[in-house]
């Protein structure tokens, strides 16, 4: 179930850079550009074919996708010179900066459809309550055999199991402490110390039991475990709610990244502790985590509704990262060349300002060991972060 899980991820990644490159080839060839190339991948040609003046095609490595456009910038001199009117560069900078912009607004357009389709076919999830829809058979060997969904080897029942617990009690109190949603429950649980008891009151067919509980810990996991999931209820919404839902998902997307990236020079060391899952700036990924979140939620123990709405979700987030990484002022992203083509403007209105004529394209030369410099800093730095994923995972386990 783990390789079905990293290649539906693979297809959403493809299908995400094709919507991307899609929005620049259909901007550019909108304005007259003359394109050539409009291909996923990098390396080696696995299979294309032409259709007019374009070449279409999926080369051997599936790690990104590119739509050439002639005259990109001031050296890009690769095509015949009749074409040079057709040429990126020769294109009023107004077109330049919506071709630039037309990926990252079809990834943009691409979540929100994902979100609202989401919200309008499966539903809506609804997991904060009580009622147990998952009680585990084990207490798993480690964090990576609980997050996809297995034991490990481990043949230990989990602390919910043997203490009798079903799937279908509703949890009324911990410990002696009333609980009406899995907000105030989770944490408790969390908070707890493995190897203690506790008391856990729920409602079965109408009557109230007492089971004690004695809490575990699975190795690599922060907190106690007792092995219970709430129930997910799925409820479908209106296009208002589904649109409201989109908002809302955006919204906690771009605070959780935010927050993220604010706190990570002071928790970037922790990229490879055991508290990164714990640390908003350890939570930093790559798109390996994307990989191995959504192999974890084919994985896992849950009901299709579930896992699809985890894989529409995290191909949502996919697309906005995209969009967002894109904006990056730094060449090659879209928002590097888009920053030189703001400079190119700035330039010419200051020349016209003093009655001088406009100086028109930057010299790429000139900004190109700057830019390659930053962007060498943020590759490392993307390396790092991609070698921490593989050795030391983000747990998003319960």
């Amino acid at each position: 179930m783990g390789l079905i899980g990293w290649v539906i991820f693979l297809l959403v990644l493809c299908f995400s850079i094709m919507v991307h490159e899609a929005g620049h080839f259909l901007t550019a060839k909108k304005f007259g550009m003359k394109v050539t190339r409009f291909f996923v991948g990098f390396g080696p040609t696995l299979w294309s074919f032409r259709r007019g003046e374009t070449e279409y095609g999926i080369k051997a490595l599936l790690v990104g996708g590119f739509c050439k456009i002639i005259g990109m910038h001031s050296l890009d001199d690769e095509h015949d010179p009749l074409d040079e009117p057709r040429s990126f560069r020769n294109k009023p900078r107004w077109q330049r900066i919506v071709v630039l912009c037309g990926g990252v607004v079809m990834n943009f357009v691409l979540a929100f459809v994902l979100l609202i389709g989401l919200a309008l076919t499966i539903g809506i999830a609804n997991d904060n309550t009580t009622q147990l829809g998952v009680v585990t058979p084990c207490v798993a060997a480690n964090v990576t055999a609980l997050d996809n969904g297995g034991c490990g080897g481990s043949k230990t029942p989990s602390p919910a199991l043997a203490a009798g617990l079903r799937v279908g009690d509703t949890v009324v109190a911990y410990n002696g402490k009333p609980v009406s949603d899995w907000t105030t429950l989770g944490p408790l649980i969390k908070a707890g110390k493995p190897g203690s008891e506790v008391s856990v009151t729920v409602r079965r067919d109408g009557q109230l039991l007492t089971k004690h509980v004695k809490l575990a810990q699975v190795k690599g996991r922060p907190g106690a475990y007792m092995g219970v999931s709430p129930v997910t209820a799925f409820q479908v919404a209106s296009p208002l709610g589904a649109a409201k839902f989109a908002g809302s998902f955006t919204s906690q997307i771009f605070s959780g990244m935010g927050h993220a990236l604010t706190n990570l020079p002071s928790s970037a060391g922790k990229l490879f502790s055991k508290q990164r899952s714990t640390e908003s700036g350890g939570q930093v990924a790559s798109v390996v985590t994307f990989g191995q979140q959504t192999s974890q939620a084919v994985s896992a123990d849950l009901g299709w509704r579930s896992k699809a709405e985890i894989i529409v979700a995290l191909a949502a987030e996919l697309n906005f990262i995209l969009a967002l990484g894109n904006i990056v002022p730094l060449m090659p992203f879209d928002g590097g060349l888009a920053a030189v083509i703001g400079w190119e403007s700035l330039r010419g209105w200051y020349a016209r300002l003093r009655g001088r004529p406009d100086p028109g394209l930057v010299d790429i030369r000139k900004v190109l060991p700057v830019m390659v410099g930053l962007f060498a800093i943020l590759a490392v730095f993307s390396v790092i972060v991609l070698f921490a994923d593989i050795v030391n995972p983000v747990s998003i386990g319960q």
